[in-house]
């Protein structure tokens, strides 16, 4: 939102110690009111005049303190002069001398926000890491094939145990398309789903082999799923033109990103087109003679 415009509706929106709404932290609505220190330079203009005053003192302090702040200043001003003040309606008691009996037995609050995750349940691939909104995060070693629950905020993404609700794996957000995979959790010999992957390429063509096998040492799981896109470019476009565009990535020297090299050599490949007259298609008259003579033969 714009800070400046609501704190000044905000402010404004009644006349001196009127109560006013105003969207906090978390969207919730809390009624609150402007405190004199505030209000006391501007009580006596009117009109413009005091939007304009107001305006400045806004210009002057949002340099130096956060528009929130500000808000919990008001806040913090109508818990002191009325909330703490007030007589409770049923047990006839002020207010702060009831929370000062019960603060002893409260525990501290707590060090961060509380935190509002999203819930979902995904598999773990051949890379050993599960897709959170385009990222990838690790799950421990032995873990490739199997569902896990997954929690994330904007902060930090939660693996747990689909049976237990053990946590597994913490990791910070990842940008788009990047993986996170800590040194524990990379295996130290190539694990068997992943051996499988690489000789099923070799069998499409060598130059698909060879150059899953190159990244895969290069790059390690993060490589994997690149890999099984060579894979799909081979279902898409044919064994052939695949394998021949992996040999030209190899003879440029292995890119950085070796599936996207090829994708865009195979979008680039012109399409073929048949050939109406070429010397190994042989002339019509000869099928034409052919068949006419089996169908004698069949007569006869």
């Amino acid at each position: 939102m714009d800070c400046r415009n609501d704190f000044l509706m905000f402010l404004w929106a009644g006349n001196n110690h009127r109560t006013h709404k105003t969207a906090m932290s978390f969207n919730q609505a809390t009624r609150i009111t402007c405190p004199g220190w505030i209000e006391s330079s501007t009580r006596r203009a009117s009109g413009t005049k005091r939007r304009k005053s107001l305006s400045r003192f806004v210009g002057a302090q949002s340099t130096k303190i956060e528009i929130r702040r500000v808000f919990r200043l008001c806040l913090d001003h109508w818990e002191a002069r009325w909330a703490d003040t007030r007589i409770h309606g049923t047990t006839k008691r002020q207010v702060a001398a009831m929370f000062g009996e019960e603060k002893p037995s409260l525990l501290p609050l707590p060090l961060e926000p509380f935190r509002l995750y999203q819930f979902g349940e995904r598999r773990v691939n051949l890379d050993g890491c599960v897709e959170v909104d385009a990222a990838y995060y690790s799950a421990p070693p032995g873990w490739i094939g199997r569902s896990v629950k997954v929690q994330w905020d904007g902060h930090v993404v939660r693996v747990l145990d689909p049976r237990t609700g053990q946590l597994l794996r913490e990791h910070r957000i990842r940008e788009r398309g990047r993986h996170r995979i800590p040194d524990e959790d990379k295996p130290p010999q190539t694990p068997r789903p992943i051996a499988q992957l690489l000789a099923r390429c070799g069998k499409i063509g060598p130059n698909i082999g060879a150059v899953a096998e190159q990244t895969y040492r290069r790059d390690g799981p993060e490589s994997v799923r690149r890999i099984m896109g060579l894979t799909g470019l081979a279902r898409r476009h044919g064994a052939a033109l695949t394998d021949d565009a992996c040999a030209a990535a190899l003879e440029i020297g292995l890119p950085a990103n070796p599936y996207g090299f090829v994708r865009r050599w195979l979008e680039r490949k012109p399409a073929l087109t048949l050939r109406q007259v070429d010397p190994i298609i042989r002339q019509l008259t000869l099928y034409r003679d052919l068949i006419d003579s089996k169908t004698r033969e069949n007569q006869e």
